[in-house]
């Protein structure tokens, strides 16, 4: 062999090649010590080693060649290797650090062998600095090739990533429900990287509990997991909804107390023992941790690596995001419910007028809990008024506002104002809302209540002995009523202006509804509802009062709500024969919601009853101060009649001193009017407009005792105002315990 320095080189590479196992065997031995990472994952250790011995081999066949080192033949599956290595989430440096130690182990062997082979020192150093070259040569070509595809792949990875990651936001979170929201992650987990998942949360969040620092064991409950069936016998023991305690010092607990994701193997993290990879991930958002998902990988699938780490962390902080909005969502629908419940009537009050049914069903979309509100207030001469209104806007503020307005009604109702008259104060009474609302720093624009239809209200009063219905309505849904017949009609109503308009006058309707008619009232979520429930075959439940608030999702039918069809369709609904005022909401419910609606609905029914003539007595009587003894006489014989001796006494005298009261101070025409209802009502009328007043009469007073002795005597008393005269009247009670009368 010609004694040169690339023909020493030459006789070098081919003696070492004669030992190519022991020398890939040191170079393997070297990386295993010096880049232990790339021997944790199986797929990884045997690219790398398939490198290692793939380059000396091709790198010695082209020395002992002579080839140039731009000529040597690179491994084929050189840049595939370099893409494996990317996909497992490799360190490019440290694929580029192998490349140099497996260079330098090389060099060192061939160096060790030129003084063997030629004792020219010269020729031994013109080879050694060949060498360099060839192998800086070499390595650079490879480094460059393999940075190219490892960057290419890494690139390609990113894409991915950003695409699942991308997906993942539109497919996590589309409703404010936690429950959905965490299955959601489970199934996107479970299509796209994972084989198993659960999700847990804090069950003290889920309570909407501070978790107290250092509080060990944590409890969770199981939210959620992916598949819904036994994946292979790999289902964890947890099932879901079900409370499961996180032991001290396991993955789980390390991940919710460091708020670090971790990669586990062979099963360590969760109980599932066949499960070869697996990643905990904490669920986190704005600096609360609400509970952690766990992804698992079995059977044939590859282990979990840096990238899939790096990916279950993005979507899991997007999926916390959501979890976090629906549990403020939810634990804010609670509240804005419990107000809502309290503020509403638990039961309907005894009264003789009407037998009624109602409902109430919060909003199951994501705008929440409105002001819808309803009530069913008793008055003075065995009247009772029908009350159903309208907030605007949604939430907690909806529900207060709501609530005041209840009790401005039942307020103004006490003091027996005719519906016009009472929806003017109420009017005022949501202009003052807006007022206060405007004036503070603190309130939202959403709180502006009477800016813009702030409200709105249908008031109606029915009269079982005169069998009347007197009306109004401020910006409301028209009523329904359904005569004995089965004929139903909408009552037209003045429609007079929404609440919160101030200074527009509003219009009262009388109407004559015989015994047994039905009188529907309703807010306009019920008739403007867009999909019914009997095209998706669900059918709201029935409660008392109440109905619990369904998961919340967004209407399907963007198409605007028709108030002229949804009141057709519930006079079609009405009438129809129903086997009870509870049943005839059921049908009403069915015929007109989805299953859950977009807005809230309150919905009162009414069956008008009456109060024959032999239940009321009625007396004109002139202005004459002799007309009392006998107005006593003729009350006393009427009381016999309806058996109620034991009041005689006490309503003589009542009678007695409203008698007088309207003779000496009112004016013609009197009437005295006795009501047997659930206790004994004595009316006196006259046409005078001014209102008598209790006060306390001095010792040597000879008069002002009358009103006194009256509400000593009865168990509720007024006046009520009409358009022409006043009635005052008093309720005597069969069981009420009369004070003893003294008067000094």
């Amino acid at each position: 062999m010609e004694r040169t320095a690339a023909g020493l080189i030459s006789r070098a590479a081919h003696e070492l090649g004669l030992r190519t196992d022991e020398l890939t065997a040191e170079v393997e031995q070297r990386l295993r010590h010096e880049l232990p990472a790339l021997w944790e994952d199986p797929d990884v250790a045997r690219t790398v080693a398939e490198n290692v011995v793939e380059h000396v081999v091709a790198a010695l066949a082209g020395l002992e060649r002579a080839v140039e080192p731009d000529l040597i033949e690179l491994p084929s599956a050189d840049v595939e290797r370099a893409r494996v290595l990317a996909r497992h989430g490799t360190p490019l440096s440290a694929m580029l650090r192998a490349f140099r130690l497996a260079e330098e182990i090389v060099l060192d062997r061939l160096f060790a062998e030129l003084p063997r082979l030629s004792q020219d020192a010269e020729q031994v150093s013109a080879a050694a600095r060949q060498l360099n070259v060839v192998s800086t040569k070499y390595v650079d070509r490879v480094s460059e090739q393999g940075v190219r595809a490892f960057q290419t792949e890494r690139d390609r990875r990113l894409r991915w990533r950003s695409a699942m990651v991308n997906e993942a936001s539109m497919c996590i979170g589309t409703t404010l429900d936690i429950a959905r929201t965490t299955q959601e992650l489970a199934d996107f987990a479970t299509e796209q990287f994972a084989d198993l998942v659960t999700v847990d949360l804090l069950d003290t969040v889920l309570r909407a509990q501070d978790t107290a620092a250092g509080q060990s064991p944590l409890t969770l409950r199981r939210m959620a997991q992916g598949p819904d069936a036994d994946a292979g016998g790999l289902q964890p023991p947890v099932r879901p909804r079900q409370l499961h305690v996180c032991p001290e010092g396991s993955p789980c607990a390390e991940a919710l107390s460091s708020g670090r994701p971790s990669r586990q193997q062979h099963g360590r993290a969760s109980g599932v023992p066949r499960a070869h990879s697996s990643l905990v991930v904490p669920l986190r958002a704005r600096g609360t941790t609400l509970g952690v998902a766990e992804f698992h990988r079995y059977g044939t699938a590859k282990p979990y690596d840096d990238e899939d780490l790096l990916l279950a962390q993005e979507i899991a902080v997007r999926a916390a995001v959501a979890v976090d909005n629906a549990r403020h969502y939810t634990h804010a629908r609670a509240t804005a419910l419990t107000l809502q419940r309290s503020l509403l009537p638990r039961e309907a009050p005894r009264q003789s007028a009407v037998d009624v049914a109602y409902r109430y069903l919060p909003a199951g979309s994501e705008s929440g809990v409105g002001g819808d509100w309803y009530d069913v207030i008793p008055l003075s001469g065995a009247r009772v008024a029908l009350v159903v209104g309208d907030v605007v806007g949604h939430g907690i503020r909806a529900a207060a506002t709501m609530g005041r307005l209840r009790t401005a009604v039942r307020t103004l109702a006490d003091i027996d104002l005719p519906p016009d008259e009472l929806l003017t104060h109420l009017d005022d009474v949501v202009l003052r809302l807006a007022n206060e609302a405007s004036s503070d720093p603190d309130t939202g624009p959403e709180a502006d209540v009477g800016r813009d239809n702030g409200a709105t209200c249908l008031y109606a009063v029915y009269d079982p002995v005169a069998l009347r219905c007197t009306l109004a309505r401020a910006g409301h849904v028209p009523p329904v009523v359904v005569v004995r017949d089965g004929t139903a009609d909408v009552l037209e109503l003045p429609p007079g202006p929404p609440l919160g308009r101030g200074g527009l006058p509003f219009e009262t309707m009388e109407v004559d509804l015989p015994e047994g008619s039905l009188i529907a009232l309703c807010t306009d979520g019920l008739i403007e509802a867009r999909t019914p429930a009997r095209a998706t075959g669900e059918v709201p439940s029935a409660p008392a009062t109440v109905t619990e608030d369904p998961a919340p999702v967004m209407p399907s039918d963007d198409s605007a709500p028709d108030i002229d069809a949804g009141l057709a369709t519930l006079r079609q609904v009405l009438a129809r024969p129903a086997s009870s005022l509870e049943a005839a909401c059921d049908s009403v419910l069915e015929a007109l919601l989805p299953s859950r609606p977009d807005d809230d609905v309150a919905l009162l029914l009414a069956r008008t009853r009456s109060l024959g003539a032999d239940r009321v007595a009625t007396w004109e009587l002139e202005a004459d101060p002799a007309v009392v003894g006998r107005a006593r006489s003729d009350v006393s014989r009427k009381l016999t009649d309806w058996g109620l001796e034991e009041l005689a006494f006490v309503a003589e005298l009542v009678v007695s001193e409203l008698v007088t009261n309207a003779i000496r101070y009112g004016r013609p025409p009197i009437r005295l009017r006795l009501i047997h209802d659930r206790s004994l009502l004595c009316e006196v009328s006259d046409a005078g407009s001014t209102t008598p007043h209790l006060r306390r009469a001095r010792v040597f007073d000879e008069g002002g005792r009358g009103l006194l002795l009256v509400a000593q005597l009865a168990g509720q008393w007024g006046t009520r105002h009409a358009r022409r005269g006043k009635t005052v009247w008093a309720e005597l009670s069969e069981t009420a315990e009369f004070p003893a009368l003294a008067f000094e």
